[in-house]
């Protein structure tokens, strides 16, 4: 090998033959190829074993890497494989690392400390010389070999202490070995040579090859030539290109957790810690220290605040593993979409519900029907079923001037990459709509757009205004037949195609999604469970016409703000190694048009941005009823998939009549195998299907496993319906007819269908309550099925909420009174799931979500307690000491303190967190209470309560509706607490002026607890006053105090009024 002058360094424990460029010193260029096999890492030759064949790291895939850096990876890497990611296993003479404990292949002890001697002896860091360089006497040299030093000599440096240099043993003349050590008398016995330390190491030829830096450089040769693997096969022409990146970023995990920094977590997790020892502290004093003069209010308020610590603890625990979510959209697109073959991305199904569009606008309908059809996703992997639960003709026509407008839209949204695609809200956007736009023709189509869709909103409106006043004889179609749905509580099931058939295109030729309007059959004497009804019918439809794996849920009012949101799913769900177990993926929920104060918390922060992050690190978040992504078999009450654990290790040790080994393994062999089999017969997803007709396809094998009977008791009567829940990737079972799709897709539709199953039991949404999303998502918690919540950086979906009091309080009232009907049934978080795969602090969050209604009566206690303090002048705690005070003090410490380290890791604004406070109280004093004893007549005297549709935003203009008053019963409590805490304020300054100073020390304290009540009731009196014309109310709030007060002080200091002194008596004079 010509070196061309260049000095050859070289290295024992790293096997290094370099380089030296001798006119740059530490300039270093590795040699190429010395033998048959180059380390794919670093560049340098593979060395040859004892055996004579070449050194192999990994076992799986034989990725050529030196034995450096097999070390280098096990000590300071990830210790796997480059190439096909097997964890390295240690080879016999290598130092052991963390995790080789499971390894018992080898107990190579001796070799292990002579290599580990070797490494320390030839990297300079225990060597026997004072130089820390092993001495030339300790190596077995040829004595021929001179003591060169750039071919020069070196002035500092005497002749016989020139740096040494080691070519190649003379046997191999391509190889590079170890240096062995010898003991033999020929050795060549050379005295210790000093170096100046002021010198560069790389004069004497030690140490100018730093392995970190070169494997940076190898790195950097990766990224520069950074090409993504794009899976042409295996005729690819530079797949044996030794610069191509092995590590293909299509093969790496689509998601990742970021948890959060320690630095935020920990002093909140302590806190905590620190709340709980206060709180028992609290108690402790409260309790040994009654009011005996005032004995029924303080044992009131020790009732109140004992419950308030259990909700507490209940709400507060599961928050303490919070996590966030990070998604890789490029590596989703590089895994299942191949460059030059179709797309491999899931199918999914998306559905809209609708009941009424009088209080559903069909515009707003409308406006999420296109952002479906506009979203981010192969067209033919997209399917949009409407449900619309009114029959309402209006509904009908509005779909079919939607699925026209969107073959203008569609093309428009995906040819500018425009956000968010719902036209209503594209065009209501206040920003640079020309930012990042360079398309010529951009502002002419986007006016013409704006143009058809103001026209498409005038038909919409025409309609709007046509079904107003419906005929007597009901409405007709435009063939003359009467409309099916003109008796919305007697009519048949209707199912019309709009899209993705017939040829139907977008104005460019393209292919549009399927859209597919749904109105399931409705006669007397039926049970139609509402929304949860609904939305089982679209799951039993939806799989005869398509049969998509997923499944995302919207309400008709949640139009897509990410067009991307379909993907980011995904990234969780077509995960190959975590996304088996993920039953649903849950997005937050964002809001348009509310006011910018967010009088009553219709954004709900507190709960999207802290709760739901801390049950994303424990099992998942709880299902919320709107924006989730579901998997199909998770919703038809299968198991989540279980791994299979490696079989443990046996005692060997003793015989096996041993008790403590022998007779426990086999108890819990049996035990094991019981539960195994009864969850696999209580999962068992394939089934005998003998009597299905024209469905191909089907592995006869697996239909062998279930009766007939069995099947159709669970799932129903359809036998396409029961093929097409056998196939797990999706897809309609080959052979099947389209008029065999459709009537089938009619029998599922039917009224009757779900008699005798298990549809909604176990089956699909589950029934019993009116907030079906809670019992949904907890039976699949129970099946052991894990979900997963995602925070794009841009909101995935956004919807409208009620921002006036009325339809705000109505809307709570619904929520409480669906966890009052959880709380009094069978699935009660309480004492249903037990043994199963539910966890602890999941079940936690469930319990507290169906436990908060009860928080009410307490509550609306507790708020009347300072108003009853201040009108008797007594007090719930008696004469505080020291020691009460500063527990008194930590206590409220603590209390603030836990809430801004919630408000730092959760991100939340303070204000957001104030006015969650506030409509805490608000709505436990108001809707809770009702929801509570409504519930309690439901279960007890069988009253059923009517579902009301919260009214959905309309075009009144902006916050038109804040300030609209709408009477309602709920409106009392609140009202009746605010007066009451005023007219008790009042009372007690009164009686403070009147009394004297000394008075007033105890009345703080009353002061303190009252306006606390009437602070948090702040926003419910603004809503009462309604708007006023530039008086703001907390001006008119105050101005009453005020001159309460002010007319009190007045009538204590009137001088007309006798006082006790002087008594003045007529003198009997006549002044005149």
């Amino acid at each position: 090998m010509d070196t061309k002058g260049r000095l050859i360094a070289g290295s024992h424990n790293r096997n290094e033959f370099v380089l030296i460029n001798a006119d740059e010193v530490g300039r270093v260029t590795c040699v190429k190829e010395l033998s048959g096999q180059i380390c794919q890492i670093c560049g340098d030759e593979i060395e040859i074993t004892v055996d004579g064949e070449p050194f192999v790291a990994c076992n799986e895939c034989a990725f050529p890497i030196c034995r450096p850096c097999y070390e280098y990876e096990r000590r300071e890497g990830n210790q796997a494989c480059p190439q096909c990611k097997t964890r390295f296993k240690r080879i016999k003479g290598s130092p052991r690392v963390d995790g080789d404990e499971d390894e018992d292949e080898f107990d190579d002890l001796d070799n292990e400390f002579e290599a580990m001697l070797s490494s320390r002896f030839n990297t300079g860091h225990a060597a026997s010389n004072a130089s820390g360089f092993a001495t030339p006497s300790e190596l077995d040299l040829n004595p021929e070999i001179p003591l060169l030093t750039y071919g020069q000599e070196d002035d500092g440096i005497s002749a016989e202490k020139h740096a040494l240099i080691i070519p190649p043993f003379m046997n191999r003349a391509k190889r590079i070995h170890p240096m062995p050590f010898s003991d033999t008398a020929s050795s060549v016995s050379l005295p210790p040579r000093p170096m100046d330390s002021k010198k560069d190491l790389a004069v004497y030829g030690y140490g100018t090859v730093a392995w970190k830096d070169r494997m940076e450089e190898w790195r950097k040769r990766q990224n520069d030539k950074l090409q993504m693997v794009k899976h042409q096969g295996d005729g690819a022409a530079d797949v044996d290109d030794p610069d191509l990146p092995k590590m293909d970023e299509g093969r790496q995990p689509l998601s990742r957790k970021l948890p959060i920094p320690s630095s935020k977590i920990s002093p909140y997790r302590m806190v905590i810690l620190f709340r709980l020892v206060i709180l028992g502290l609290f108690f402790h004093y409260r309790i040994l220290h009654p009011v005996n003069d005032a004995y029924a209010l303080w044992l009131t308020s020790i009732i109140c605040e004992i419950w308030f610590a259990v909700s507490w603890i209940f709400d507060q625990f599961p928050k303490w593993f919070p996590i966030e979510r990070e998604t890789y959209l490029d590596r989703l697109s590089l895994r299942y979409e191949k460059e030059g073959k179709p797309s491999e991305l899931a199918p999914v199904d998306v559905f809209v519900s609708t009941v009424d569009p009088l209080k559903e606008p069909p515009l707003i309908t409308a406006n999420t029907v296109l952002s479906i059809l506009a979203v981010d996703y192969p067209v033919d992997k997209v399917a949009c079923y409407v449900s619309d639960d009114g029959a309402a003709m209006l509904t009908f026509e509005a779909l079919s001037e939607t699925s026209e407008f969107a073959r203008k839209w569609v093309p428009f949204c995906k040819k500018f990459s425009i956000e968010p695609r719902a036209p209503e809200w594209y065009f209501a956007q206040k920003v640079d709509y020309l930012k990042d736009k360079v398309h010529p023709t951009f502002v002419r189509e986007r006016r013409a757009m704006k143009r058809d869709y103001e026209e498409f909103k005038i038909r919409i409106n025409g309609l709007v205004s046509m079904a107003q006043k419906v005929p007597e004889e009901g409405w007709t179609m435009q063939d003359g037949t009467p409309w099916p749905g003109n008796n919305v509580r007697d009519h048949p099931g209707m199912i019309q195609v709009f899209l993705g058939q017939n040829g139907v295109r977008d104005l460019e030729g393209n292919e549009l999604p399927r859209l597919v309007y749904v109105s399931r059959e409705k006669r007397p004497g039926f049970d139609h469970h509402k929304k949860a009804g609904a939305m089982n019918a679209l799951i039993r439809v939806s799989a005869v016409v398509t049969n998509a794996p997923y499944l995302l849920n919207v309400d008709c009012d949640h139009y897509i703000n990410n067009s991307k949101a379909l993907r980011e799913s995904m990234c969780f769900m077509m995960d190959p190694t975590s996304g088996k177990k993920i039953c649903y993926v849950q997005f937050p929920q964002r809001f348009d048009g509310i006011d910018r104060h967010d009088r009553y918390s219709n954004r709900n922060v507190v709960f999207f941005d802290i709760n739901m992050k801390g049950l994303d690190g424990i099992q998942g978040p709880i299902y919320v009823g709107t924006g989730c992504v579901f998997r199909r078999r998770a919703l038809y009450g299968h198991d989540a998939p279980t791994k299979k654990k490696p079989p443990g290790k046996t005692c060997n040790c003793l015989p096996k009549w041993c008790c403590c080994c022998f007779g426990s393994r086999k108890k819990k062999s049996k035990g094991k195998t019981k539960k195994s089999r009864k969850m696999k017969e209580a999962s068992t997803q394939i089934h005998a299907l003998e009597n299905i007709e024209g469905v191909e396809g089907i592995d006869s094998e697996k239909t062998s496993l279930m009766p007939q009977i069995k099947f159709e008791k669970k799932f129903g009567q359809s036998p396409v319906f029961i093929a097409s829940t056998l196939v797990e990737e999706g897809g309609v079972p080959r052979g099947a007819t389209s008029a065999s799709l459709l009537k089938e897709a009619i029998h599922v539709i039917s009224c009757g269908y779900e008699d005798k199953t298990e549809w909604g039991k176990e089956v699909g949404w589950i029934y019993g309550s009116v907030t079906e999303d809670i019992l949904t998502g907890f039976k699949m918690h129970c099946h052991g099925w894990r979900s997963v919540y995602c925070m794009p950086k841009r909101p995935a979906f956004k919807g409208s909420a009620p921002i006036n009091l009325s339809d705000r309080l109505h809307q709570v009232l619904r929520w409480a009174l669906g966890s009052v009907e959880i709380l009094f049934s069978k699935h009660c978080p309480i004492w249903y799931g037990y043994g199963c795969g539910l966890k602890p602090l999941e079940r936690f969050s469930y319990i507290n979500s169906v436990v908060y209604p009860l928080t009410s009566i307490p509550l609306v206690a507790y708020c009347t307690l300072p108003a009853v303090c201040l009108l008797t002048g007594k007090f719930i705690v008696p004469e505080i000491s020291n020691y009460a005070s500063i527990l008194f003090m930590l206590m409220f410490l603590s209390i603030a303190v836990t809430s801004v380290l919630e408000i730092q890791w959760g991100g939340v604004a303070i204000d957001d967190f104030w006015r969650n406070e506030q409509f805490w109280v608000i709505g436990g004093v108001s809707a809770h209470l009702f929801a509570l004893f409504q519930g309690l007549l439901k279960v007890l005297a069988g009253v059923n309560t009517n579902f009301t549709v919260t009214s959905k935003g309309g075009d009144d203009g902006e916050y038109a509706e804040l300030y609209l008053f709408k009477w309602t019963t709920l409106l009392i409590p609140p009202l009746t607490l605010l007066i009451f805490n005023i007219i008790g304020v009042v009372v007690g300054i009164s009686d403070a002026i009147s009394n004297g100073y000394e008075s007033w020390g105890p009345l703080f304290g009353r002061l303190f607890f009252a306006i606390w009540v009437i602070l948090h009731l702040y926003p419910f009196l603004k809503g009462m006053m309604g708007k006023q014309s530039n008086v703001p109310t907390i001006l008119i709030v105050w101005s009453i105090l005020l001159a309460s007060i002010l007319s009190l002080l007045w009538v204590r200091v009137n001088p007309f009024l006798d006082r006790g002194g002087i008594v003045l008596e007529p003198c009997g004079l006549d002044c005149d």
